[in-house]
């Protein structure tokens, strides 16, 4: 399994995970779905997911993660998933609110993040239901317990 992973750090904070951890969330998250992928994971303040989410969703807010998969042209032998754009705050806020360790709402985000450059998506009951057992799936492989359970 061959996945190249760039990382961008717009801010900079102690307990941001490093490019070992992404790397091995981003491994996990996509071992025995894809064998090889290029992606970018960019660590962002609120501003900037905000001015992304309010540009490309429509939502004046910031958010957890936005996900921006690449779309290959026809014929194109490239193996660009796209890129992930997590906003640090957001992960932060949301990890306390829910009284879950920020370090294991770091790799739920970057686990769901992956699976929609994969093209998973929860717009719909079934979709959602699909990929979050997915996403339990991925993160008891690193230990992680169930996120959607209520805390």
């Amino acid at each position: 399994m061959t996945i190249e992973l760039e990382v961008q750090y717009a801010i900079d904070e102690a307990s941001l995970p490093d490019e070992p951890q992404l790397q091995l969330w981003v491994k996990t998250a996509l071992h025995g779905l894809l064998d090889e992928g290029e992606l970018c994971i960019r660590i962002t303040d609120a501003a900037e997911s905000q001015s992304l989410n309010h540009q490309y969703r429509g939502k004046d807010k910031p958010t957890n993660v936005l996900s921006f998969p690449f779309e290959v042209p026809e014929g194109v032998p490239v193996t660009i998933l796209g890129d992930l754009v997590i906003c640090a705050e957001v992960v932060a806020r949301e990890a306390n609110e829910q009284n879950k360790d920020l370090h294991h709402h770091w790799t739920h985000m970057v686990v769901h993040g992956c699976l929609h450059l994969l093209g998973y998506d929860h717009i719909n009951d079934d979709e959602a239901e699909i990929m979050e057992q997915l996403e339990r799936d991925i993160l008891a492989r690193l230990e992680i317990a169930d996120p959607y359970l209520e805390q």
